[in-house]
């Protein structure tokens, strides 16, 4: 399950929202809410316990819907708390999806107008996508979780401290140092009498 809302760009403006998804393994259905507002049928799905709606930051979509009609979410599994247990801190769908895929899912479609007239194909694809990659996810969670696997999130190594020199390497570093500093200064100088004798001649 997902929804989308029509963007605003104007400080104060904001909109209903436009779209409901509700995805199977292999079909999407969009329900264009800004046209049909929440049918009976909706208000009771969302309100069955026994029907799994899985989805991310459900929290905001069930507000949203809300908003339209009032109902009492039941059902729901939000995903963002399941791979939290599993030692994931990535939140949002797409750092997840290509956590556990590989795969990148396009957000180029997210900030377009979703009450249009008529919906692209690409806006289409995108919201039935955001659906139906919530059931992939809790398919592939639900696989790993069976077998045992956890998701560490390996931590970057912390920096070494510089070993510790002798006092006699620690003499031979201060030489190199002023050995390159007398070269500097030399180069320098002798840059400048050429460019003194270019003038001359």
């Amino acid at each position: 399950i997902d929804t989308e809302t029509r963007p605003s760009f104007a400080k104060g403006k904001t909109y209903e929202v436009s779209l409901l998804q509700l995805s199977t393994e292999d079909t999407c259905f969009l329900f264009r809410l800004n046209y049909i507002g929440m049918p009976k049928v909706l208000v009771d799905l969302l309100q069955d316990g026994r029907q799994l709606k899985v989805g991310l930051s459900l929290r905001d979509d069930i507000q949203n819907l809300k908003r339209k009609h009032e109902f009492e979410p039941r059902g729901f599994l939000d995903l963002q708390h399941y791979v939290k247990e599993m030692g994931v801190e990535a939140q949002s769908l797409q750092k997840i999806y290509a956590l556990l895929f590989g795969k990148k899912i396009s957000k180029s479609q997210r900030l377009t107008n979703w009450e249009a007239d008529v919906l692209t194909d690409r806006q289409k694809g995108y919201a039935a996508t955001d659906a139906w990659a919530c059931i992939q996810l809790l398919k592939e969670i639900s696989h790993l979780d069976a077998n045992g696997y956890m998701l560490d999130i390996i931590p970057e190594p912390e920096q070494m401290p510089p070993p510790l020199l002798s006092q006699d390497e620690q003499r031979e570093r201060k030489e190199r140092k002023e050995k390159k500093k007398r070269a500097s200064r030399q180069r320098k100088l002798h840059d400048k009498d050429n460019s003194k004798r270019a003038i001359i001649k």
